[in-house]
């Protein structure tokens, strides 16, 4: 029987929910994850909890923050002056926004404030701060 090691390349059916069991993310009714173990394409409680896994176990693991999506960073609130808006855009709480980095590259923020001047912004990833629970079966070992 083989067991998941690092460096192998697995698919796993998944789903991700939050401590209060609300659900964010699911393989449920779709290919199953395909993904090398401990090459860093996964977050790393994800990652780590596959070793010793053989096909067709299933675990359920809770992963903290910091093992997940980072804990929340206080600098990734941004505040943005409302002038470089387009006057015509109409901009609510939670309502998620791409902006573009200094080297071209996209940033997903959501709006958390509109103030009079200025748009603060939270550029966080949207579980960063969470502990998360998984629900995981390895599928094949490839």
């Amino acid at each position: 029987m083989s067991i998941a090691k690092n460096g192998d390349n697995v698919t796993v059916h998944y789903t991700g929910k939050l401590t209060t069991g609300e659900q964010f993310d699911s393989s449920n009714g779709r290919d199953p994850l395909g993904f090398t173990i401990g090459a860093g394409q996964m977050i790393k409680g994800f990652d780590a909890a596959l070793p010793g896994m053989a096909i067709g176990d299933k675990k359920t693991v809770t992963i903290v923050a910091a093992e997940a999506y980072g804990e929340t960073n206080p600098e990734a609130i941004i505040q943005f002056p409302k002038t470089n808006v387009p006057a015509d855009m109409v901009l609510e709480p939670g309502m998620p926004l791409t902006l573009t980095d200094q080297n071209g590259h996209p940033v997903q923020v959501v709006v958390v404030e509109v103030q009079e001047d200025i748009i603060v912004l939270d550029a966080n990833h949207e579980l960063a701060g969470k502990d998360l629970v998984f629900d995981i079966e390895l599928v094949s070992i490839n």
